[in-house]
């Protein structure tokens, strides 16, 4: 009998290092100052800034979900790896949370390199939008667990916060206002129900939509907010804040409230992109079910005081976002939901 292998067993240990090699000029475009030690370690060693008087770490993880079965039909693999960063990071975003690094997962039957690559490559991307740093993460080469050119991702970003900063929704009162940033389209929820009406329509991925391919449209990258809102953190009270992801401004907006407050949502107060008019159209859905299901073109909510909100809303423009008025925080009468449409 002659001699076995690893390989022959399905797992390509040069093709692993290989990879490393690859992502290491990846990562070093994405390093901060606080990185003591960087990928091919077994753990990357991260110092708190001194800046920091009573600095409170704050994580969040996340995936991608069904949207890469888009990325392996299109073979488009360089995008779904910023989907992956501005999942993790946005959320630890709204409670006031710098996002210091960022490790990710990646898991396949067998290792292409070129694949492998392109998805680091976006997640590198990723985190320089978000101003934090790729510090490394797994690859996992497991023969037998995933169809011939799929892949699996998940995503992990630690952040800090000086304790006194924590935006927890506290402070939220009646009269303040919900403002709703731009989403750059579904993001990364939603797409087990898109590819569905993808697939009734017929529609092809190719056809043009709008003056560009429905695929282009439909694999839009998820925004980054990190950086403009963090500048508006710093230059004014923000009181709460809601990333949309799955639930939609329904589920997600709550998440930032108090228990005895509302919020009173105009569903007409921003323009829609026409991805969302699609998909309701395509598939017959509900206005109730689109706000529950997806963004709706509202990709992260801010709430501020009545007073600072044109202030907040000049900031976040001369940032490049756009921004609207969406609603007001009232009381909670008993028995209200805590989400109107109006």
């Amino acid at each position: 009998m002659s001699s076995i292998s690893y390989k022959d067993a399905g797992v390509d240990i040069d093709a692993g290092d290989a990879l490393v090699e690859r992502i290491k000029p990846l990562a070093k475009r994405t390093m901060r100052p606080e990185v003591l030690a960087g990928i091919g370690g077994f753990g990357a060693l991260i110092e708190v800034s001194k800046k920091f008087k009573e600095p409170v770490l704050v994580s969040g993880t996340d995936g991608v979900g069904t949207k890469l079965k888009l990325a392996f039909e299109l073979n488009r693999h360089d995008t779904v790896g910023i989907d992956l960063v501005a999942m993790s990071v946005n959320d630890i975003l709204v409670q006031g949370a710098e996002p210091l690094f960022f490790l990710d997962y990646f898991a396949t039957g067998k290792l292409s390199l070129d694949t492998a690559e392109a998805v680091i490559s976006g997640i590198a991307t990723g985190c320089v939008q978000a101003g934090c740093a790729l510090i490394g993460g797994e690859t996992a080469e497991m023969p037998g667990m995933y169809p011939e050119g799929e892949y699996d991702l998940a995503g992990f970003a630690v952040g800090v916060v000086e304790k006194s900063k924590i935006i927890g929704g506290l402070s939220i009162a009646p009269g303040d206002v919900v403002l709703g940033l731009a989403s750059s389209g579904a993001h990364s929820n939603g797409y087990s129900l898109i590819r569905k009406l993808i697939d009734i329509s017929h529609i092809g991925l190719k056809s043009d939509f709008h003056g560009r391919p429905f695929a282009d449209a439909v694999m839009e990258p998820t925004r980054i907010y990190v950086k403009p809102v963090l500048a508006l953190v710093e230059k004014l009270n923000v009181k709460g804040m809601a990333h949309i992801t799955g639930g939609g401004i329904t589920g997600n907006l709550p998440r930032c409230l108090p228990e005895s407050l509302a919020a009173q949502v105009n569903p007409v107060a921003w323009t829609r992109p026409p991805l969302f008019d699609w998909l309701q159209q395509a598939g017959d859905v509900t206005a109730d079910e689109m706000l529950r299901t997806f963004n709706c073109g509202i990709g992260l909510c801010v709430i501020v005081a009545a007073s600072d909100a044109e202030a907040a809303m000049t900031h976040l423009q001369e940032s490049g976002e756009t921004v609207w008025q969406i609603g007001e925080i009232i009381a909670r009468a008993d028995g209200m939901e805590q989400v109107i449409y109006s």
